[in-house]
């Protein structure tokens, strides 16, 4: 595979953190927003460009929370076809008590690079606030998710040629956000997700970011992204990491 289309594959399978900086929650049931907007232009002896775009909505109440997400990630370089990945999801958590709350989500995904036509994933559980504070809150989750998958090309699974794949998985994850200061805040969080039809297959995502808020409304971000699989398909690399800056514009 040539160097610049391995590139944008990297970029393209870490885009889920295209840019993580996080949108306010108040819990008094109002809708609040986060647009984030990163691109880069090289020219010379390789012409490449890449513009990221994503946006987060979320709806807070003492007891629940709603959140939507978007992504799009655009990548061309030099005279070859440009890439794109698109991602969506929802994500609604509500509080059973003061530390247990339960949760449901829906994902949805094409990544030409990966070979992904669309990828859905549906999945919920129950998690545990272990610190719940305004400075800081620290969360773990488990449940159980299933993952429809459609190709581009014809995949080999379970040793024969598939054009879509559908998987039970387990759901593994820890949260965490971290006010330093009244302008600084720091988010991650990584998820495990082992395949119950196959035990030796499974998926990890860690995101993490840094925000930099410049005035109200606009703040710097600096994020990174891995991803790794332990069975990504031919000719893809099972690991992927991308580190991207970018500027958001809050909506609140």
């Amino acid at each position: 595979m040539p160097p610049t289309r391995l590139l944008a594959t990297a970029c393209l399978a870490a885009l889920p953190l295209a840019s993580w900086a996080q949108v306010t929650v108040k819990d008094d049931g109002q809708w609040r927003a986060l647009l984030t907007a990163g691109a880069s232009l090289s020219s010379g002896n390789s012409d490449s460009t890449t513009v990221n775009l994503s946006g987060e909505a979320v709806k807070a109440t003492k007891t629940d929370k709603l959140t939507f997400n978007g992504r799009v990630l655009y990548v061309k370089n030099d005279d070859t076809d440009s890439e794109q990945r698109y991602a969506a999801g929802a994500h609604y958590q509500r509080d059973l008590n003061e530390r247990v709350f339960g949760f449901g989500q829906f994902d949805a995904l094409r990544d030409e690079p990966a070979n992904l036509s669309s990828r859905y994933s549906l999945g919920g559980g129950l998690g545990y606030h272990v610190i719940k504070r305004d400075d800081l809150t620290f969360d773990v989750s488990g449940g159980l998710g299933y993952t429809r998958e459609r190709y581009l090309q014809p995949e080999i699974v379970d040793g024969q040629p598939r054009d879509a794949y559908g998987n039970t998985e387990v759901l593994l994850a820890e949260e965490s956000t971290h006010k330093f200061s009244e302008t600084t805040t720091f988010r991650q969080k990584l998820t495990f997700l082992p395949n119950l039809r196959n035990s030796d297959q499974y998926r990890t995502v860690f995101d993490a970011g840094v925000s930099v808020a410049m005035t109200k409304r606009l703040s710097l971000t600096a994020t990174v992204s891995h991803r790794y699989d332990s069975d990504p398909g031919p000719g893809l690399k099972k690991s992927d990491v991308l580190f991207i800056t970018g500027v958001s514009f809050r909506i609140d």
